[in-house]
């Protein structure tokens, strides 16, 4: 018997049990010290009205005989589906609902659609990077290579027609740095992965965030059907990170080896996956309901305040960033010189407050650190008054 020798590859400890466990330390070891977290990417408001009372309804549904459900199918239920296909287009993107996977999560689904490609596919990645994506090809033995982004190009890194790649991640807005790619941005991308037969893996899981005029799909950007497929969650979106719901956009046009993706994610789905419960997509529909918009968007309206707050905060502080108007994150420069892990401690013992360091999301995050919005205004600002204390 052998263990998969990959998992000898990776970094023994998840970036955020790290951050985790030495929150815990300063906290045993300074009981009366409040300590305010802007570090995790978790939501901290409750669910909408309307989606609660669809999932209620749902679950009602499951006491008697004649409505109750069993196992639900592998893509997803019709209705749940159709709501994401109009959602999409409320924003001008046509989709068919038949290429709609409902899944319990964008982590998941980047996770496991490494399933349906080759290992001896050459994966692209941009540094800095959400670590799913890094360790779930490490853990299936593929070639990574990555493409650097930087303050020079505002964390947006564009391809290099010199690299050769079959696999791309791409994650806008982007976690960890906020940033979001415009239009021609994101042709220069599809145009890439055309020119190289690749496929683009496009993480939106922020795309109810953006403000600007900015794309709030892949599929917003012509070719793109012919080489990406596009998932997305509704963790962020109505805050399902405990309820657990997302979605995979795979357009059926887009095949590669003379195999259509779709057919092959649905036949990977129906072996490895049991679907989403019926009373959580009852909730995921409530989500695209014109009330259900309604109330998610004041949540977001919410966090999108507290961006704004800690962004407010660098700019009088003189410091750079990216994020914090289209994204739920805010990526900035370390005060002098610091390097993350340097920064994330000097913060947490002289302020109180706790981010996560970059380095944890590659090379290129060495020197930077991410903020959440994901917190209440009393402790954003208290957060930011202690920061000010240090700087200032």
């Amino acid at each position: 018997m052998k263990i998969n020798d990959n998992f000898e590859r990776m970094v023994p400890n998840y970036l955020f049990a790290d951050v985790a466990r030495k929150t815990n330390d300063f906290a045993k070891a300074h009981p009366d010290s409040e300590i305010i977290r802007l570090g995790i990417g978790d939501v901290t408001l409750p669910l909408a009205g309307v989606v609660v009372d669809a999932m209620k309804k749902g679950c009602e549904e499951l006491r008697f005989k004649e409505s109750f459900r069993g196992y639900p199918e592998y893509e997803g239920y019709d209705f749940a589906r159709q709501a994401v296909a109009d959602y999409y287009r409320s924003f001008g993107v046509k989709i068919d609902a038949d290429e709609v996977f409902i899944s319990d999560g964008a982590k998941s689904d980047c996770g496991n659609i490494g399933d349906i490609f080759s290992q001896d596919n050459t994966v692209l990645i941009p540094d800095p990077v959400y670590p799913v994506y890094v360790d779930a090809n490490i853990m299936s033995g593929r070639n990574i290579i990555y493409a650097p982004s930087s303050k020079d190009d505002h964390f947006l890194a564009m391809p290099d027609r010199k690299v050769k790649a079959d696999i791309i991640y791409i994650c806008s807005p982007n976690n960890p740095t906020g940033a979001a790619y415009n239009h021609a941005q994101l042709k220069a991308w599809v145009d890439y992965a055309l020119e190289n037969n690749a496929v683009i893996l496009y993480d939106a899981a922020y795309e109810a965030f953006i403000q600007d005029d900015l794309p709030r799909s892949i599929f917003a950007v012509e070719g793109a059907r012919e080489c990406a497929i596009e998932l997305c969650s509704l963790s962020k979106t109505a805050g399902f990170t405990g309820v657990r719901c997302g979605y995979t956009v795979i357009p059926k046009e887009l095949s590669r080896g003379g195999h259509r993706l779709h057919d092959l994610w649905y036949r990977r789905q129906a072996t490895k996956f049991n679907g989403v419960s019926w009373a959580v997509q009852c909730g995921a529909a409530a989500v695209f309901s014109e009330e259900g918009q309604r109330q998610c968007l004041e949540n977001i309206s919410y966090y999108r305040q507290n961006a704004k707050i800690i962004s407010d905060t660098l700019d009088e502080l003189g410091i750079y960033y990216t994020g914090g108007k289209n994204s739920p994150y805010i990526w900035f420069e370390c005060p002098n010189k610091m390097d993350s892990w340097e920064f994330f401690d000097y913060l947490l013992q002289n302020a109180g407050v706790v981010g996560t360091p970059g380095a944890g999301f590659g090379k290129c995050g060495k020197n930077y650190f991410r903020m959440t919005s994901f917190n209440s205004h009393e402790k954003t600002l208290e957060a930011v008054k202690r920061i000010k204390k240090l700087f200032i």
